[in-house]
């Protein structure tokens, strides 16, 4: 390209294709930050599954006292240093080896979207 001469043919290409690729991370940013933030309905399916699918979350006593509110999710937190944590997410997290296979892509999903998204919102990257 000759700096006072004809513009390159090709830049036109260029810049169509620099355009379009940042209207893609643009879409794809306000669709992940409509789905994420402002709908619960995700978040509500995978508490569903997790709470339908693993054993570690459900509660020692009988359906009865379930159905009354004594979920293990409503639990007062243990005490320091006694028993399981108060934290549903943390007992999971501590007992891995024995959750089931699809609580593991669960909390594997949300735990990978979490690092990701911090990894590259740090390096001022395309994340939401």
């Amino acid at each position: 390209m000759e700096p006072w001469g004809r513009p390159d043919p090709h830049l036109r290409e260029v810049v169509w294709f620099a355009v379009r690729c940042r209207a893609l991370t643009l879409l794809l940013q306000v669709l992940t930050r409509f789905l994420g933030c402002s709908s619960p309905v995700p978040y509500w399916f995978s508490a569903h599954l997790l709470q339908e699918h693993e054993p570690l979350l459900r509660s020692e006593g009988t359906d009865d006292q379930t159905r009354s509110g004594d979920s293990p999710l409503c639990k007062p937190p243990a005490s320091h240093g006694k028993g399981t944590p108060g934290n549903p997410v943390v007992r999971l997290l501590l007992s891995r080896r024995a959750m089931a296979p699809l609580s593991r892509c669960v909390l594997g999903f949300f735990l990978s979207y979490w690092l990701l998204g911090l990894v590259l919102h740090c390096n001022f990257l395309p994340w939401t």
